[in-house]
């Protein structure tokens, strides 16, 4: 395979340690290299998501899993960008619904304002990478209270609590997402 090749050199090249582990700040330096710039926070929750040994850095076999995602998000974006090199939030409810997010209109939109940074409508790549990481945080952590997979959850007034100090912020709900996930 060669993507398989090309992603274990790209890999290897990031990883200057030669620790077979990849930490944030290495990988973000390297997104940026892509012109993908991202908060730490943000490549941090990108760990997350795929850290299936939870030691806080991404081996190589999690960055595939990771790139796969972010391929995925990619491709949804560039269908739809038209040329213009951003998303208008019609576009994005499309390209959402392409990945398997299909939310309502108040959560949409609720997603959308948090993530238009200059508040214009317009969503470069790496705002609708970092909404998509958001909306897959978002399912993960659903994920984790629905036990019995109905899509329904019933929380007690302290796991609501905690949800809703989760959705207050976007920083506060990776924050969450990261305690639950390493609980």
């Amino acid at each position: 395979m060669e993507n398989a090749t090309i992603l274990r050199e790209w890999f290897a090249r990031v990883d200057s340690e030669k620790t077979g582990s990849i930490s944030a700040p290495q990988l973000k330096s390297a997104l940026a290299v892509g012109n993908l710039e991202f908060p730490l926070s943000v490549v941090q929750q990108m760990i997350r998501m795929y850290d299936f040994d939870r030691n806080g850095t991404m081996s190589f076999e999690e960055f595939v899993a990771l790139n796969k995602f972010l391929l995925k998000v990619q491709q949804a974006f560039s269908e739809r960008e038209r040329g213009r090199g951003y998303l208008v939030p019609d576009d994005v409810y499309e390209a959402l619904g392409k990945i398997g997010f299909l939310l309502d209109s108040p959560a949409f939109y609720t997603v959308c304002e948090s993530f238009d940074q200059k508040k214009n409508g317009m969503f470069r790549l790496a705002d609708f990478i970092s909404l998509c990481i958001f909306v897959q945080s978002a399912r993960n952590l659903f994920n984790s209270f629905d036990t019995a997979k109905q899509g329904r959850v019933t929380l007690d007034l302290n796991q609501f609590v905690y949800c809703r100090k989760c959705y207050s912020t976007q920083t506060s709900y990776i924050n969450a997402v990261k305690l639950i996930v390493q609980t």
